[in-house]
């Protein structure tokens, strides 16, 4: 099923999934720097990366829930596509609930109860995306595959 929400004939979502990651990826190296004893400005750099990931992230999943829509019931794309969502809204908890434990700290910077814990949502949110992708280009090759077949064996019911 192809993606409707577009903007230029590209989908929106594999798009506005990058800039999340993006910015879980700079929360966690910023969070790195400061526990080996950089500034704690670096903290507070990584405490709005959090903010803004969590934004795009936000958008990201509206984005995906809307192209989730339009695929029909019972198949085993809609069925993957709403464990790969729920998988992605548990990346996003998990990083909503670090942002709630930094707010506690005056200069926003991290633990190293809080840093394994980021950690392992990055790698929770870098496997989402992964795996989404893999999901999509399999799908296209499968199609791609089975439309190259059913031109070259007009006659045959596949």
């Amino acid at each position: 099923m192809d993606s409707r929400l577009r903007i230029a004939g590209q989908a929106v979502q594999p798009v506005l999934v990058m800039f999340p990651l993006g910015l879980f990826s700079m929360a966690v190296l910023f969070d790195l720097g400061n526990l080996l004893g950089a500034p704690d400005i670096l903290g507070a750099l990584a405490y709005w990366n959090v903010v803004a990931g969590l934004i795009g992230g936000v958008l990201a999943a509206v984005a995906g829930a809307i192209d989730l829509m339009f695929v029909p019931n019972g198949t085993p794309a809609k069925r993957i596509g709403v464990l790969q969502g729920l998988a992605n809204m548990g990346v996003l908890i998990l990083f909503a609930v670090i942002l709630m434990l930094r707010m506690s700290h005056p200069d926003r910077v991290a633990g190293g109860g809080i840093f394994a814990v980021e950690l392992l949502a990055l790698v929770g949110a870098v496997f989402g995306a992964w795996y989404g992708g893999e999901l999509v280009n399999r799908r296209q090759a499968y199609a791609q595959t089975r439309s190259n077949q059913a031109r070259s064996n007009p006659g045959r019911i596949f």
